[in-house]
């Protein structure tokens, strides 16, 4: 009897996935601990290895398909001794994929090209025909009927002349004519669909800024031994064999260190808020937020204020690349206890962010800009720092705030103290 393959939950709370692409195809053999199939999450691309050894019989769902339901079967694997003939008759015994596949979808499909489509502002198009004696899969008509393309314009390579999707993607790329589009306003736009990953982004803000008491509180911050810090661990960097520094302090590596520092201080702003209690973390994990293509992901270094500045500044780079790659995993992203948000690097000079719930506080870094500032009544140029906490109020009440505040400042102005 085949083996069910079955679409994985690749987090507690993951409910369906993009199945991204197939790495086996039909009569593959496969042993357990390969790699079958890439999924598509809210957050990354992940690979799926196989449980069981035998045969790839049938794929059920293409490649590409989105909204694929946890627990539905995805493709059949035929063990020693089955031929094809298993799969044929076969009834899925668990949930029915999100989306019907037909054969020869499932071997020409790719996902559709991540650039945008240009449209017309204008409501969809009624009056686009499509041939009833032109033989085209559902993928193909879908796509065609999207792009306002009349299918019988479009010449056919799959089975018996029938149009397949990459006919009419190769046939817009070539310049293709948009059948019955009427431009009823003189405005055009780019439309991007949303992923995932940008659907899970605008249902957690919209519940943190629904839900969540915001308040926030800001300072300016002397950033000038700060920076003389970085310049001197930067200069005694050992060098590898190619002559190149071991690591490069940044600024952000430094804010980190000093946030999980002043939040030892300060453990009531490393905290969550439930309807029962407020929950204060032990450990000071810091989640950072990093843009990626298609939205924003917050990889967490762990521990941060047991950890030294070249470690921080070397996982931090770590995260960051495999976040902007797709390749962390879900424990590198998932939990937290406080967030960092850098846009100092954007030329910003304040912002506020919101609260990752269910975090109570979320710091917001802007650029530092030379200015005047007077000490001990002289007047002197300074490089000052920008900085916003936005809190949850039921959490952490405006003293604990200022006290975290009060905590950073010391750091980040005397960061003599984060070595000692």
């Amino acid at each position: 009897m085949p083996i069910e393959i079955l679409m994985p939950a690749l987090s507690p709370t993951m409910k369906e996935g993009n199945l991204a692409k197939w790495v086996k195809k039909e009569g593959d053999k496969i042993k357990a601990g390969e790699v079958i199939a890439e999924i598509e999450t809210d957050k990354a691309t992940m690979e799926v290895e196989a449980v069981d050894e035998g045969t790839l019989g049938k794929i059920l769902v293409a490649e590409g398909t989105e909204n694929v339901a946890v627990n539905s079967c995805i493709a059949l694997l035929l063990e020693d001794g089955e031929d094809k003939k298993a799969v044929e008759n076969y009834a899925v015994k668990s949930a029915a994929p999100s989306a019907e596949v037909k054969k020869e979808e499932v071997k020409a499909a790719v996902s559709a090209p991540a650039a945008p489509t240009f449209v017309a502002a204008a409501p969809a198009p009624t009056n686009t025909s499509f041939s009833s004696s032109t033989k085209a899969s559902p993928l193909a008509k879908r796509i065609a009927k999207e792009e306002g393309v009349a299918i019988s314009q479009i010449q056919g390579t799959g089975p018996h002349g029938r149009v397949i999707k990459d006919d009419v993607l190769d046939f817009l790329k070539s310049g293709g004519a948009r059948a019955g589009v009427v431009r009823r306003n003189p405005q055009e736009f780019y439309a991007l669909k949303n992923n995932n990953m940008r659907k899970v982004i605008a249902r957690r803000l919209l519940e943190s800024k629904q839900t969540v008491p915001h308040f926030y509180l800001s300072c300016e911050l002397n950033i000038n031994k700060l920076m003389e810090l970085r310049a001197a661990l930067n200069e005694v960097a050992p060098q590898d064999e190619n002559g190149n520094p071991e690591y490069k302090i940044s600024v952000n590596d430094l804010i980190i260190k000093a946030t999980a520092m002043a939040l030892k201080k300060v453990p009531e702003a490393n905290s969550a808020w439930t309807d029962e209690a407020v929950l204060v973390y032990n450990n000071v994990d810091i989640s950072m937020a990093v843009a990626i293509d298609g939205g924003l992901i917050t990889p967490i270094i762990k521990n941060a204020d047991q950890k030294t500045i070249q470690a921080i500044s070397k996982e931090a780079k770590q995260l960051a690349k495999k976040a902007r790659d797709g390749k962390l995993q879900p424990e590198e992203f998932q939990g937290g206890s406080f967030s960092i948000s850098n846009l100092g690097m954007f030329g910003i000079d304040n912002f506020a962010a919101i609260v990752n719930p269910p975090q109570s506080c979320i710091l917001a870094v802007a650029r530092a800009v030379e200015k005047p500032i007077v000490e001990h009544g002289q007047i002197k140029i300074a490089s000052m720092m920008n900085v916003t906490l936005s809190s949850d109020h039921r959490s952490v009440d405006g003293a604990v705030g200022a006290e975290f505040l009060k905590a950073l400042r010391r750091y980040i102005e005397h960061p003599i103290l984060m070595v000692l």
